[in-house]
């Protein structure tokens, strides 16, 4: 059992390593898109293999964190499946969308998390939460704007689903850290995995690249490994539905990137899906954080 001091400590470290990982995927998502008109296996490949060098030379330097858990192994695999196919999506959306609306849709995956650690981790998910999740999914459909143009419509729904596989991954992250496995071999793990499944299709489709293009690469993998030591790191320490909606920190550095970088002003009903899905975020946390503790004193009739 954690003493209240403890768990005060971890809800605080939670907190802080969720906002430098938001801050970090922006940067992340700002040299994708900078990368150019390249294949998103090709994009994805390159952001994990360089994720996966920094985790390996961590993992040499501690050795400790080279304790593998055989139990683990599925929750592992699984975090790995659908944390590749969440930044597939992910990628193809940032090509395809105002660079603002994709962060926000990838967003998605705290509410989704939530979801599955209610459904995996049993941790209670009580009307409130999930009304609040389907408040969220409703204003996405204003950043999708959903048409019958089927092209325009395909990048907004591979954000949404990716944004759906990266809460299932974050569950089993969850899980992992719960368990005790080290958060570098996590990382580690998950980077060459994403790296075997990608290579086949990097070799039959490789695009020549230019030195600025590999250079994007290379900051993009740099700060999605900075961004994956964080955010595991972050639901190691703390339950979802405590830190989550600080995660959405993500998408005011992806607003002033968009801006900085591409000139890109997001349209207005993509400003008033943002302002539901924060606000359905926030309510969350109120509630997980502030009404529920005061009614759990209340003693029951």
């Amino acid at each position: 059992m954690q003493t209240n001091n403890n768990r005060q400590s971890n809800l605080t470290r939670g907190i802080l390593l969720i906002i430098l990982s938001a801050f970090c995927f922006a940067f992340m998502n700002a040299f994708v898109k900078l990368s150019g008109d390249l294949p998103s296996v090709q994009k994805s490949f390159f952001r994990n293999f360089i994720a996966f060098l920094i985790a390996l030379v961590l993992l040499i330097k501690d050795r400790n964190n080279f304790r593998f858990q055989k139990e683990g192994m599925g929750y592992l695999l699984l975090r790995s499946v659908f944390g590749t196919i969440g930044i597939l999506c992910n990628f193809y959306a940032i090509d395809q969308l105002v660079l603002s609306d994709a962060s926000m849709l990838n967003k998605m995956s705290p509410f989704f998390t939530i979801l599955f650690s209610w459904i995996f981790l049993k941790e209670r998910l009580r009307p409130f939460q999930g009304i609040a999740v389907l408040t969220a999914f409703l204003g996405s459909l204003l950043i999708i704007k959903p048409t019958l143009d089927f092209t325009d419509f395909i990048g907004s729904a591979a954000g949404l689903f990716g944004g759906i596989c990266a809460g299932f991954a974050y569950c089993m992250v969850r899980i992992l850290g719960q368990k005790g496995m080290s958060k570098t071999f996590i990382v580690a793990f998950f980077s060459g995995f994403s790296c075997l499944v990608t290579l086949p299709f990097l070799m039959l489709n490789f695009h020549p690249m230019t030195w600025t293009q590999l250079l994007f690469l290379i900051g993009a993998g740099a700060a999605a490994a900075g961004g994956q030591f964080t955010i595991t790191a972050a639901y190691c320490y703390a339950p979802a539905k405590e830190i989550s909606v600080y995660d959405y920190s993500q998408i005011i550095f992806s607003t002033a990137l968009g801006f900085l970088f591409f000139s890109e002003i997001p349209d207005g009903w993509s400003f008033l899906g943002y302002i539901i899905i924060i606000a359905a975020a926030v309510g969350m946390f109120w509630y997980n954080n502030f009404y529920l503790p005061q009614k759990e004193k209340i003693p029951a009739k």
